[in-house]
C-alpha cells in the first residue's frame, strides 16, 4: 500500500501543465493496485483533468486505472483524450464495463465515445444497454459524421404551448430525469413539432399564470439534424447562443446543442486547418505511433518533392548563365525563399477566411486587390534592401537592380498565388487548407528563379 499520509502533490504547475510528480504517484498507485490511493489522487478530479492524466500515463496503465476505479471512474474523461488513446483504451476494456460507463453520460458524450469504435464492438456494447438508451444512441449514431445530429444531446425539456410558467416550474421540480444542465425550455405541439424556445431567465421573470407561449422565441434560425457542425458553430458565433434546438426533416424536436459542444467543434476545425496547411493529415494525434505518423506524412512530402524538382528544373534552363556568374547561384534561392514566405502569409489568411466564410464572392475582388497592393509594397521595400545587400556583397554593377526587380515580380506573384489558388480550389470543391501549400510554393519558386535569371540574362547579356 502507498503511504496515504504523504501529501498529494499539486496536479498542475504555475504554467497549467501537469506535474510529473502527480502522474508518477498515479502510476505507482496503479502498479500497486492501490484503489484507496487512486481514489485519493484522482477520485474528485474534473473530467478534463482526469483525461489529461489518462493521456500522460503509459498505455498499459490506462485501462488498468479505469478497472481499478470501477464505478468511481467518470467515463466523460474519455471524451477529453486523443481519438487514438480512446480507441486503445476501449479495446482493452470489457464491453460490459464500457456499457456501464456510458449509461451515466449525456447522449452526446456517449456518442463521442462509441462513434469511432468498429461496428461489431459498438454493437456489442449497445446490446448491454437498456432498450430505451440503446435506441436513442443508435439513432444518434445513424446521423452523418460531423453533423448536428452527432453533436447534439437527446436530453432536453419540452413542454406544451398551453402550459403556464407555474406548470413548467412545477414539472421541473417534480421530474427526476432532467438533463444535468439546461439553459432553456422548448415548446412543442402534440406531434412533437418545435414551436419555440423559452430561455430560463425569461421564464423565471414571468408570473406563474403567464402562458409559456407568450414568452417563447419563435423567430430564431433553425438547426437541422443533418446540418454540418461547422455551419452550426458559425450560427452560435453569429447569434451568441448558449443552446439551440435541433430539428429533423419533419420539424420535430430531436435534440439540443450547447455552447460547450460548439467550442469543441471550433477547436477541432481550427486544429484540422492548421495541420492541413502543414501537410499533416487531419486525424494525426500526438499519441500516434511512429509508423502511423510517418505513413500519414509521406504522401504530402512526395507531392512536395515533385514540385521541388519542377522548380529546380527552371535552374537547369539557365545552367550556362549560372556558370558564368556565381553570384546568380548564390542569390537565386533568396528571391525564391522570400516569395515562399510571403505567399504562405497570404495563403494562411485566405484559407482561414474561406473556412470562416469571411471571404466570399461579394468581397473576393476587393481582397485580391488588397493583397496585390500589399505584395507590390513589400516587393518595393525588399527590392531596395536586397538590392543594396547584393551590391555590397558582390560589388557587381547592376546586380542590385536585377535582384530588386526580381523581388518585386516574385512578391507580387506570391500575393496573387496565395489568394487566387485557395479561391480556385474552394470553387472546385477542394479543401484549400489541404491542397494549397504545394501549389503556391511552386508558383513562387518557379517565378522567383525564372524572373531573377531572365532579368539577369537580359541585363548582363549572358548567353
Amino acid at each position: 500500500m502507498l503511504d496515504l499520509n504523504t501529501s498529494v502533490p499539486q496536479l498542475r504547475g504555475e504554467d497549467g501543465a501537469l506535474r510529473a510528480e502527480f502522474v508518477e504517484r498515479v502510476s505507482e498507485a496503479i502498479a500497486a493496485s492501490d484503489v484507496a490511493a487512486l481514489r485519493d489522487l484522482v477520485g474528485d478530479l474534473h473530467e478534463a483533468d482526469l483525461g489529461a492524466i489518462l493521456q500522460a500515463l503509459e498505455p498499459a496503465l490506462r485501462p488498468r486505472l479505469i478497472e481499478l476505479l470501477g464505478i468511481d471512474f467518470d467515463f466523460t474523461a474519455l471524451t477529453e483524450v486523443d481519438d487514438a488513446v480512446r480507441e486503445e483504451i476501449l479495446e482493452e476494456l470489457e464491453p460490459r464495463t464500457v456499457a456501464e460507463g456510458v449509461r451515466d453520460l449525456d447522449s452526446d458524450d456517449a456518442v463521442a465515445i462509441l462513434e469511432d469504435l468498429p461496428t461489431e464492438d459498438r454493437a456489442e456494447i449497445l446490446e448491454q444497454l437498456p432498450p430505451r438508451e440503446r435506441v436513442a444512441l443508435t439513432r444518434s449514431l445513424e446521423y452523418p459524421e460531423g453533423s448536428a445530429g452527432r453533436r447534439m444531446q437527446t436530453e432536453f425539456i419540452a413542454v406544451p404551448a398551453q402550459w403556464t410558467v407555474g406548470q413548467a416550474i412545477d414539472y421541473m421540480r417534480e421530474t427526476a430525469e432532467l438533463p444535468e444542465r439546461f439553459y432553456e425550455l422548448y415548446v412543442v405541439d402534440g406531434s412533437g413539432r418545435f414551436r419555440g424556445a423559452v430561455p430560463l431567465d425569461r421564464m423565471l421573470r414571468g408570473k406563474r399564470p403567464v402562458p409559456i407561449a407568450e414568452l417563447m422565441e419563435d423567430d430564431r434560425p433553425l438547426i437541422r439534424s443533418e446540418q454540418d457542425q461547422e455551419e452550426v458553430a458559425r450560427l452560435f458565433q453569429r447569434y451568441n447562443w448558449v443552446a439551440a434546438p435541433v430539428l429533423d426533416a419533419g420539424d420535430r424536436l430531436v435534440g439540443v446543442i450547447t455552447f460547450d459542444d460548439v467550442a469543441d467543434v471550433i477547436q477541432e476545425e481550427a486544429d484540422e486547418d492548421i495541420k492541413a496547411l502543414g501537410g499533416v493529415t487531419r486525424d494525426e494525434e500526438l499519441s500516434d505511433s511512429v509508423w502511423t505518423i510517418a505513413r500519414g506524412r509521406f504522401n504530402w512530402l512526395l507531392v512536395n518533392l515533385g514540385t521541388a524538382f519542377l522548380a529546380s528544373s527552371v535552374l537547369g534552363l539557365f545552367e550556362g548563365q549560372l556558370q558564368k556568374m556565381v553570384a546568380l547561384a548564390v542569390l537565386a534561392p533568396i528571391v525564391a525563399s522570400q516569395g515562399g514566405n510571403a505567399t504562405t502569409q497570404t495563403m494562411t489568411v485566405a484559407v482561414r477566411a474561406l473556412a470562416t466564410r469571411e471571404l466570399v464572392d461579394a468581397n473576393a475582388w476587393r481582397v485580391i486587390k488588397r493583397e496585390l497592393l500589399v505584395g507590390l509594397l513589400n516587393g518595393l521595400a525588399f527590392a531596395v534592401i536586397t538590392g543594396a545587400a547584393a551590391y555590397a556583397w558582390f560589388l557587381v554593377p547592376g546586380l542590385g537592380i536585377v535582384i530588386g526587380l526580381a523581388m518585386i515580380c516574385n512578391l507580387v506573384a506570391a500575393a496573387l498565388g496565395g489568394i487566387l489558388i485557395p479561391l480556385l480550389l474552394h470553387r472546385l470543391k477542394i479543401d484549400p487548407a489541404v491542397a494549397s501549400s504545394p501549389f503556391v510554393t511552386t508558383v513562387t519558386d518557379v517565378v522567383g528563379f525564372f524572373a531573377f535569371l531572365s532579368i539577369a540574362t537580359f541585363w548582363f547579356g549572358l548567353r
